[in-house]
Order: C-alpha cells, then sequence, then structure tokens
C-alpha cells in the first residue's frame, strides 16, 4: 500500500510540473496574439497617415494621380484600421465575459 501511495503522489507530483509550461505557453500564444493584432492595427494607422500625405503632396503638385491614388490609399488604410480596432474591442469584450465568475442564486 505505501508503494502504491508513493507512486501516486510521484505521478501527480511529476505531472503538475508538466502541466505547468503548457498553461504557460498557452498565455505566452495570447500575449503573442494581442501584440501582433496591436501592431498590426498601428501599421494600417501609418500607412493612412502617409498615403494622406502622400494625397495632399499629389494635390499641393497639381498631380491628379498621385492625389487620387494617396488619398485613396489613406481612405482604405483608415477603413481596415477601423475594422482592425473594432475586431480588437469585441475580442477584448469577449475575453471579459469569459472571465467573470458565474452568480449563484
Amino acid at each position: 500500500m505505501n508503494g502504491i501511495l508513493t507512486k501516486t503522489v510521484a505521478f501527480l507530483a511529476l505531472g503538475g510540473f508538466a502541466i505547468a509550461p503548457m498553461t504557460a505557453n498557452a498565455q505566452s500564444r495570447r500575449q503573442t496574439a494581442q501584440s501582433h493584432r496591436q501592431k498590426t492595427k498601428n501599421d494600417w494607422r501609418n500607412t493612412a497617415y502617409a498615403s494622406g500625405a502622400v494625397g495632399a503632396l499629389g494635390v499641393l503638385t497639381n498631380h491628379q494621380t498621385i492625389g487620387w491614388l494617396g488619398l485613396g490609399g489613406a481612405g482604405y488604410s483608415a477603413w481596415r484600421y477601423e475594422q482592425d480596432r473594432k475586431s480588437q474591442s469585441n475580442t477584448h469584450r469577449y475575453t471579459l465575459r469569459r472571465r467573470k465568475p458565474s452568480r449563484s442564486h
């Protein structure tokens, strides 16, 4: 009986050490996904600024093609930034909803 108890305790202890890195890995994946989403969102914002500057330069120098392409790129990039922002907000809201403890009546 003593041998079975010792083996069971050893198995549970080693199993706990094996599971701990898996939960840490899942958390780091979540953080990596969040930082990637934030970086992508910021890239769209920066592209909108740059395209807007190119569009303004085209308008000011009377190069209509550059002006329209720049302003079109700024509009599309701003739209993508807004979509990423909404998606990030929805994901954050969903994560918060999952973390709330359930009420017991």
